[in-house]
């Protein structure tokens, strides 16, 4: 049976899924670490028209685009002119980080004419995804000097499994890893005695390893990441969780930003709400650090906007009592091989939108009125959404969400695209779930 022509519609569409898919793969690529993610995003809003503030500064009191960054974190926002000290939020908030592995102290190590390194288990990565990929480090390296600089290795590093002639019963008994025992990726051959991982990561930022005092590397694939399947219809790259919802947010405020600060004054009442951008680090190992979500800074961030206005204690309980939190992370699509592992009603699948993820026990923030304002965003973007629930037997994860929700006691809802595959080396979503993803964030941040 020859296939319907696609409309016009539907051929627009797909062509800006694409391009909004090359683009996340440009993102992904200078994105290895939370770290890059972060000054890859500075840099895209610098360039359009954004300014950076430093948190030991005095900031603007003037409406305008601005963005500060804490470590692995990043927060964006617009205040429009004629805002006032009870307009509310409206906050897209992702994190920058991924389930992998983290170098650790001393981490030059071999045995038997090998050269490893030593790595500790960051997040809860899927082990058996990680064997047999040329993987690299990237990260920050703090020098004694108190300059920071950002380095990646290039492929660098393999966890190399154990050949199956050694390993008989590996495929019908299973692949047991003790991460202490054999998660000591090669880095080469030689001597340890005559290698210095440190040093050749200084290398790269053009110093001496004896200079180093500091650093936060971690591992990263270095595959490229690829649309395949029939009809191109499936996305495949490393770091989808999160960096889809990181992306989207960030091309969103962007969007916004094109027509969010009008060049005369206007009354405040015809101001809906200040859009924020939000991306938080170690969301993976429960956010509760200076730069995770549990931290201070997104409150202490819309604290300062609300100073440069000279808002009360009222106007800021006011003006978040009116705000919206749209918290964005990866979720399940139902898997072909494992169905009893889902849900037997709620099935979401690949390119039919993003999901609203649920949970009685609020391990997801959304609650009615969250599901009503997710409902009225896709609508206004034209977007189809899938809703997500667990398996009552298989308890589910977590995300930023209820941490904000708490935090700041601002209306929280949970969304995200369907993947395959999270927490592996390489994820899998739908070719067209990105871009649906980021209209209806667009919607959220300027509701009509």
């Amino acid at each position: 049976m020859t296939a319907s022509p696609a409309s016009p519609r539907e051929t627009a569409a797909a062509g800006s899924s694409r391009s909004h898919l090359a683009d996340l793969a440009v993102f992904v690529r200078a994105s290895p670490s939370s770290f890059h993610a972060v000054a890859e995003a500075a840099r895209r809003l610098t360039a359009a028209g954004f300014v950076e503030l430093v948190e030991n500064e005095e900031w603007p009191l003037v409406p305008g685009k601005y963005f500060a960054v804490r470590d692995g974190a990043i927060v964006a926002w617009i205040t429009p002119e004629g805002a006032a000290t009870t307009t509310p939020f409206r906050i897209v908030g992702a994190h920058t980080d991924s389930p992998g592995f983290k170098l650790k102290p001393k981490p030059t190590t071999g045995l038997h004419g090998w050269l490893q390194a030593g790595v500790e288990v960051y997040g809860a990565p899927l082990f058996t995804s990680w064997l047999d990929r040329e993987l690299e480090f990237a990260g920050r390296l703090v020098f004694d000097d108190g300059i920071s600089a950002l380095v990646r290795t290039g492929a660098f590093l393999r966890f190399p499994q154990l050949a199956v002639h050694l390993d008989r019963g590996v495929n019908s008994d299973g692949l047991t890893l003790n991460p202490q025992q054999h998660l000591n990726p090669v880095i080469g051959v030689g001597d340890v005695a005559d290698t210095d991982v440190i040093a050749h990561l200084a290398a790269l930022a053009g110093r001496a390893g004896s200079d180093v005092v500091g650093y936060d590397i971690v591992t990263a694939d270095t595959a490229e990441p690829r649309v395949f399947g029939l009809d191109g219809a499936l996305f495949a790259s490393g770091r989808l969780d999160n960096l889809s919802s990181v992306h989207a947010g960030l091309l969103a405020l962007i969007e916004v930003a094109s027509a969010a600060v009008p060049s005369a004054a206007v009354p405040s009442a015809a101001v809906p709400s200040i859009a924020v951008f939000a991306a938080f680090d170690h969301e993976e190992v429960g956010s509760e650090t200076r730069s995770g979500a549990a931290g201070p800074f997104l409150d202490s961030v819309l604290a300062r906007i609300g100073s440069a206005s000279n808002a009360s204690t009222a106007d800021r309980a006011r003006a978040f009592a009116d705000s919206w939190c749209l918290s964005a992370d990866a979720g399940h699509a139902v898997h072909p091989n494992y169905p009893e592992r889902h849900d037997p009603v709620n099935r979401p699948v690949v390119n039919r939108g993003p999901l609203l993820k649920i949970n009685a026990n609020q391990r997801y923030a959304t609650d009615a009125l969250g599901a009503a304002e997710w409902a009225r965003s896709c609508r206004q973007a034209g977007v189809d959404y899938q809703e997500f629930v667990s398996n009552n037997a298989i308890a589910c994860g977590s995300t930023i969400g209820p941490i904000t929700a708490t935090r700041l006691g601002i209306r929280t809802f949970d969304v995200g695209i369907a993947l395959l595959s999270m927490h592996s080396a390489r994820e899998l979503c739908g070719a067209d779930d990105p871009a649906a993803l980021f209209s209806a964030m667009c919607a959220f941040l300027a509701p009509a």
